[in-house]
């Protein structure tokens, strides 16, 4: 088990609901936490699973305008134009751009708690005591595995190892309804988005034997 202290000035955990005006929720999903710890260290032998998401700083919304693209270069070009076609590799920035409204987090500041599992994957040299002291050693020195995000990546996430003790929390109850939980990967031509009904209890949200929709 690991608990992580991740903060930052700013985050966009989307609705899927709400796609053009972006809206994040009120806090990070199960999902948004455990691509924050696979940054920090991700190996094909272990899966993380989060278990709590303590919220230290009190929730604030602020809206802003951001630029972004209309499209994006599609797979289905890049393979014919490897085959000879004549495929435009590029996007023009200018042509595609779009201001759209946000309403993001601001000053943001969480503790990920966090356990990890072994996969089949993992080697007969691997075990949970190394994986356990590698990851330690990771979040106390800063090192991760690609830059962690708190929903896009113009929004890094700074991060250190909880120094332990008691975590004061926000304290604050509220029923944040249907949240996204994560994505069922089993069907590679079909990943599927879960759910959950998510709620605030002191300050904590609990994934801990949460039912799961599909």
């Amino acid at each position: 088990m690991i608990q992580l202290e991740v903060w930052g000035d700013y985050a966009l955990f989307s609705r899927p609901e709400l796609k053009v005006e972006r809206v994040s929720y009120d806090v990070p999903t199960p999902s948004a936490a455990r691509g924050i710890v696979e940054a920090v260290y991700y190996h094909p032998g272990l899966q993380w699973h989060i278990d709590r998401i303590y919220v230290l700083n009190p929730i604030r919304f602020v809206s802003v305008r951001r630029n972004e693209v209309t499209s994006k270069i599609s797979a289905r070009n890049m393979r014919q134009a490897m085959q000879g076609g004549n495929q435009a590799l590029y996007m023009a920035a200018p042509q595609e751009i779009v201001q759209r409204a946000s309403l993001l987090l601001q000053d943001v500041h969480y503790v990920i708690e966090a356990h990890f599992e072994m996969t089949p994957k993992a080697s007969p040299s691997d075990n949970p005591g190394k994986f356990q002291d590698i990851v330690t050693r990771r979040m106390e020195k800063g090192q991760c595995f690609h830059t962690p995000y708190f929903g896009c990546r113009e929004f890094p996430v700074r991060f250190r190892r909880w120094g332990g003790g008691p975590i004061k929390t926000i304290g604050e109850t509220r029923d944040l309804g249907l949240m996204l939980y994560d994505f069922d990967y089993t069907d590679p031509k079909n990943i599927t988005p879960t759910y959950f009904r998510a709620k605030l209890e002191n300050g904590v949200l609990d994934t801990r034997d949460c039912e799961v929709f599909r």
